[in-house]
């Protein structure tokens, strides 16, 4: 099971990196311009020249679908790298200062745990509006209790150990115990949960833009580019077939980099 765990974690690292990679080279395999209508190619079949076609303003669609990864990409790592430095930060500081620190940071976190995830989310982008920073800020701050919750309860079991005991004993003070000794112990978890998040946080961000909600046109990203392609589903299909694929793979590359961390760390195995 393990060995099959890391070998999931190596497919996903590979798939990643192709999606990434085709996103931030995107201007150098299409040299179509994605924001640049075309009347004349209105409606064009999957051919050399367009390769899944173009949309009913003449734009490129794998242009788009590439252009489109490249924010939604940033979007999903600004928002985890977010949401993991809030609850991380908090649940370090709930665990070591604790008494009225700890109180009022864990009741702040169980009131943002109250709403449902995506609930929540819509939430926060009707009050901080549509963008790619606010979408970042949203989700940041939406899946940030969790972090809290995970750092909190790792971090007080840690400082209940011998050798924090002992780190007292020689004069180490409470943020070298957390940061120093404290967190690497349970940083991988961290990770796992990190990759796992990652995965969720591209789906949601591309329903958001699906709904119109998230980044707004003509900046493309992948939700909106399927949003386009909605409307002439029976006409064009493959205009959503590939960004579909594209957002599908994405998100389970980040799944199976999560299995592969989570197996690589796991000591009972």
């Amino acid at each position: 099971m393990r060995r099959r765990g890391l070998a999931r974690g190596t497919l996903g690292a590979w798939l990643l990196a192709l999606v990434v990679a085709s996103a931030l080279l995107g201007p150098e395999l299409v040299p179509h311009d994605p924001l640049e209508p075309d009347y004349r190619a209105r409606f064009a079949a999957p051919s050399a020249e367009h390769w899944l076609g173009t949309d009913g303003l003449g734009r490129d669609v794998f242009a788009r679908a590439l252009a489109g990864g490249r924010v939604s990409l940033v979007i999903t790592g600004a928002a985890t790298l977010l949401a993991l430095t809030v609850g991380l930060i908090a649940g370090l500081a709930a665990a070591g200062v604790r008494g009225a620190v700890d109180l009022v940071l864990t009741r702040a976190f169980d009131a943002l745990l109250a709403f449902p995830g995506f609930l929540l989310v819509l939430l926060l982008v009707a009050v901080l509006g549509g963008g790619v920073w606010q979408t970042v800020a949203a989700l940041g701050v939406a899946g940030s209790p969790l972090y809290f919750r995970l750092t909190r309860g790792f971090a007080r079991q840690e400082l209940q150990r011998d050798y924090v005991t002992a780190g007292i004993a020689l004069g180490a003070g409470r943020a070298r115990l957390l940061f120093r000794y404290a967190l690497p112990n349970f940083a991988g978890a961290l990770a796992v949960q990190a990759a796992s998040t990652a995965a969720t946080f591209l789906l949601v961000e591309a329903s958001l833009s699906y709904l119109g909600l998230g980044v707004p046109l003509p900046t493309p990203s992948w939700g909106n580019v399927l949003q386009d392609a909605r409307a002439f589903l029976t006409r064009q299909p493959w205009a959503a077939l590939g960004p579909g694929l594209v957002l599908a793979s994405a998100a389970l590359a980040f799944q199976f980099v999560a299995d592969g961390v989570r197996d690589r760390l796991d000591r009972r195995s």
